[in-house]
């Protein structure tokens, strides 16, 4: 099918272009994003600078066309040529050894034949551009020697331009022969390899005998072969991935890809290539976030340029998902797709996995330290037993679904063996869900800094007008905490696209004004407002009196990001909201109030019973006088009467008291956690009255 055809049928809705042969056709700076070219024959098509995000590639048959195979795998033949030319040379070096009639011939061929063999084995262990450099200046020295000597010692001379010429022939036909057997392995795989090296080999062979005779040509195919067979092994360990040939595969790969599929500079964002042929593709500056390449075929023979693809270890994680116990520290994998890898006990130190796909991945155990995870999807995805020091993660990390029963917030040092796990009770796991409330970072949030005569009265009343004036910026309460012996920090979570210093501003103006105001005048500002002001008002007083007091809607004792703070501790306070409320309970009432059982004295059950009781009997009275009340306004109103309660009935007081005293502080926060109260505040009012 024509290019001009698929861009019609495109621009008309049509999206299925399963199994076309689109071979050689020009799709530059085409938009095909979500078309489906599954199975289809691309060979030789140009995507250059295309839009193809999410579209469908799997089955595909990317490469060359015959035409362009058939081309490269000739040129590759002369380039055997030009290897066997050079090593011709040298074999009519070596050949001199039997040249009887001339003693200056015979050490010709014997210092030839000697530095044959250190240069093969050299080059076979340090690669060609190692030697390269290693005799570059002392050949240049050796050589300038030479020819000022040459005149008064001719064999002196003779021997050094042996070397010398010794020298250039193993390079050149080493260089040209790795040349050609690695294009030749790129372009058409091991037969053509193997017929480029014995087309090298018979050049050579046939032309040693004929120039030195039978016996001189039978030992100069020995020192021939083996040149030769440096260049072919040299090839095929830098399509290997042999770091010590990497220019060798370079070079065959860039070439192979000519003329072949290219996806230079194309968006392929979430474009799935499963089960494709890539050999000769060229992908340099293609955009590859979320890119799926399970079970792609011939991956290592693609021109990757900089992305991840040029990592082998990571190509063949990509094929395989297959990657446990790996270490890929400091990578760049940026929007790299692990959708349902096997990552357990891998090492991931500092690697950026920024807009990773990662749902579904198994990193139990992993190591997660200083990883980068802004935008990353982990939905779904198991952590148990990772360690997350200071990794990155964002308010656009997802984390839906995680499934994690433990974590650690420390990477162990010789000095520091803790891992601060995470519950630190070693007998206790997170629940289903947990983990995300856990560890999500709380990052839009306005943060109303007071330092200096912090006043509970004017904060609440000026929190609650803020946010009656601005309901569109879903203020909701996370943290109170004091700071030094006069500053009072409240953090509120706004959304997203809130103003913060807009927001910072209007709510000192009004602060500022309600504390220059008369005791008079704030008496009847907060006549005119409802129960909550006072609520949050006892919150404030709390907080100032307990400087560990946090009303959190997440806990963290490790740093979820380089910012992060320390230490943060959490309260019984789950998705406060102060927006006409302060706690939000839509599903509290009477009959809610309850959690696990213990195991108490009987005196002490008998003392939280009754507390339970009379706090229902508040719910319920609250109900009645209130019906039609939202949950968010009783439960203000109720902490308002609980505290009122508290403080005119001794026996209420007294039963909370013994409780506390009696170590049922675990079972009181099951008892006032989900009508919304705190159990510090409850304490902070029993102690009031003592």
């Amino acid at each position: 099918m024509k290019a001009s055809e698929v861009i019609r049928r495109y621009k008309d809705g049509e999206r299925d272009f399963r199994r076309v042969s689109l071979r050689g056709e020009s799709f530059k700076r085409q938009n095909l994003a979500g078309a489906d070219f599954s199975e289809a024959d691309i060979r030789g098509t140009n995507f250059t600078h295309a839009y193809l995000i999410g579209a469908k590639l799997v089955g595909a048959k990317a490469g060359l066309q015959r035409r362009w195979a058939t081309f490269l795998v000739i040129f590759s033949w002369l380039l055997s040529a030009l290897s066997g030319s050079f090593l011709l040379f040298i074999g009519a070096l070596v050949a001199l050894i039997f040249d009887s009639s001339s003693l200056e011939n015979v050490l010709i061929g014997w210092t030839s034949l000697i530095f044959l063999v250190i240069l093969l084995i050299v080059t076979i262990r340090n690669g060609l551009v190692a030697v390269a450099v290693a005799i570059a200046i002392p050949g240049a020295i050796a050589g300038a020697v030479a020819i000022a000597m040459a005149v008064a010692i001719a064999i002196a001379g003779a021997i050094a331009g042996a070397i010398a010429g010794a020298i250039a022939g193993v390079v050149g036909g080493a260089i040209a022969g790795a040349i050609a057997g690695a294009v030749g392995g790129a372009i058409a795989g091991a037969i053509a390899f193997a017929f480029t090296f014995t087309f090298t080999i018979a050049g050579v062979v046939g032309g040693a005998i004929a120039g030195a005779g039978a016996i001189a040509g039978a030992v100069t195919i020995a020192g021939v072969v083996g040149g030769a067979g440096a260049g072919a092994y040299i090839g095929w360990r830098g399509l290997a991935g042999d770091e010590k040939h990497a220019w060798v595969r370079t070079f065959a790969l860039a070439f192979a890809a000519t003329g072949g599929t290219s996806f230079y500079n194309a968006n392929l964002t979430d474009a799935d290539f499963t089960r494709a042929t890539l050999k000769s593709t060229d992908l340099r500056k293609a955009t590859l976030t979320r890119t799926r390449w399970h079970q792609v075929k011939k991956i290592d023979r693609i021109r990757p340029g900089k992305t991840y693809l040029q990592y082998p270890k990571v190509r063949q994680l990509l094929i395989t998902g297959k990657g446990q116990k790996q270490n890929f520290d400091y990578q760049s994998l940026r929007g790299i797709n692990l959708q349902g890898a096997n990552l357990a006990d891998a090492s991931f130190i500092g690697t950026d996995l920024n807009e990773a796909n990662l749902q579904d991945t198994d990193l139990s155990r992993a190591t997660l330290v200083q990883t980068q995870l802004d935008e990353a999807d982990l939905t779904g995805a198991t952590l148990t037993g990772a360690t997350i020091e200071d990794w990155n993660i964002t308010s656009h990390t997802q984390l839906q679904g995680v499934r994690c029963r433990y974590v650690f917030m420390r990477l162990t040092t010789k000095a520091d063996q803790n891992r601060r796990r995470k519950p630190d009770n070693w007998e206790e796991e997170f629940e289903d869900g947990d983990f995300a409330d856990f560890i999500k970072p709380i990052v839009d949030t306005l943060d109303l800094y007071h330092n200096q005569g912090v006043d509970p009265r004017a904060i609440a009343i000026s929190f609650k007008q803020l946010a009656e004036n601005n309901p569109d910026a879903q203020l909701e309460i996370v943290a109170m905490e004091k700071r030094g012996e006069d500053k009072f920090l409240l953090r509120a979570a706004t959304a997203p696209e809130a103003n913060h210093s807009q927001l910072n501003a209007e709510y000192f103006t009004t602060y500022n004004e309600i504390k220059a105001l008369a005791e008079a005048e704030v008496q009847k500002l907060i006549a005119e407002k409802d129960s909550r002001i006072a609520s949050l008002e006892n919150m404030v007083e709390t907080a100032l009196r307990r400087p560990s007091f946090y009303a959190q809607t997440y806990q963290n004792q490790g740093d979820t990001m380089s910012n992060a703070p320390k230490r943060i501790n959490k309260n019984e306070i789950r998705g406060g909201t102060f927006g006409g409320g302060f706690i939000n309970a839509d599903t509290v009432s009477a009959d809610h109030i309850g959690g696990d059982t213990y195991n108490y004295a009987p005196e002490q059950q008998q003392n939280l019973a009754d507390a339970a009781a009379e706090i229902q009997q508040l719910l319920q009275q609250l109900e009645q006088t209130y019906p039609d009340a939202t949950a968010i306004e009783k439960q203000s109103a109720l902490a308002v009467t609980l505290q009122q309660e508290i403080k005119q009935n001794p026996t209420l007081r007294a039963r909370l008291k013994n409780a506390l005293k009696e170590g049922g502080i675990e079972a009181l926060k099951v008892l006032f956690a989900p009508i919304g109260i705190p159990i510090e505040m409850v304490r902070g009012w029993i102690e009031a009255e003592a």
